[in-house]
């Protein structure tokens, strides 16, 4: 037997329930959860067999596979809940994106190399500006003209004042400045968010007049970037 797929989303549901359930169903099926599923573009509810779910791609219709909606979640533009890390849902700002990041812990060296520098350099600043400076750093470290990991580029001799004997001084790991740190550093590095002075290879706090030739950039937070 075929089905219109083209119809509406409760003529779905019926077709479905008349059709496919007195004919393809087992008597022990296994239901799927309560709650909205989504076919294509079309957001039904439903408690159809997870077998006859799976047939719901049919030759020759509009059809995808169908996605699970757990009751309570966004559905967003592309049909995904927000708990399918395949597809993760969009931030709308810099500073959701933070917060969805913050963490206390990072997962590996150069994540906590990049997290120190954006804490002790800019902490309490605005998050573009944040942003901004771990975006300096990664592009120091892919340039060729600086050393060629993140930690090098922090630690490399007279270049960041924070730096102490080749160390960071001690970290307020429960902080919310720490964990925000955490946070952008993690955004930077997987590119998550567009910083505003994406090319940029220098800065300088606001308070200082270096009399750099270079191309200046923008001015963000306490800090004036360059390329």
């Amino acid at each position: 037997m075929r089905f219109n797929f083209q119809t509406t989303a409760a003529a779905v549901v019926s077709l479905f329930a008349i059709g496919a359930l007195g004919t393809c169903a087992p008597a022990t099926a296994v239901w799927a959860k309560d709650g909205p599923i989504q076919i294509g573009s079309t957001r039904i509810s439903s408690l159809l067999p997870s077998d006859v779910l799976a047939q719901a791609v049919v030759e020759g219709n509009s059809l995808t596979a169908p996605v699970l909606v757990e009751p309570g979640d966004d559905l967003f533009e592309d049909g995904l809940s927000q708990n399918d890390t395949k597809a993760p849902r969009r931030a709308k700002s810099l500073a959701e994106l933070a917060k969805r990041h913050a963490a206390t812990s990072t997962p590996n060296r150069e994540a906590e190399c990049l997290a120190g520098a954006i804490y002790f350099e800019s902490k309490g600043e605005p998050l573009d500006g944040q942003l901004a400076v771990a975006q300096v750093i990664l592009n120091r470290a892919k340039s060729g003209r600086f050393p060629g990991s993140v930690c090098g580029v922090v630690f490399q001799p007279s270049q960041f004042s924070f730096v102490r004997g080749g160390g960071f001084p001690p970290i307020a790991r429960s902080s919310a400045q720490w964990k925000t740190a955490v946070a952008v550093a993690h955004i930077a590095q997987n590119g998550l968010w567009e910083s505003s002075v994406a090319n940029a290879l220098f800065f300088h706090a606001t308070h200082v007049s270096p009399g750099w030739r270079l191309k200046r950039l923008a001015s963000l937070g306490n800090h004036v970037f360059y390329r």
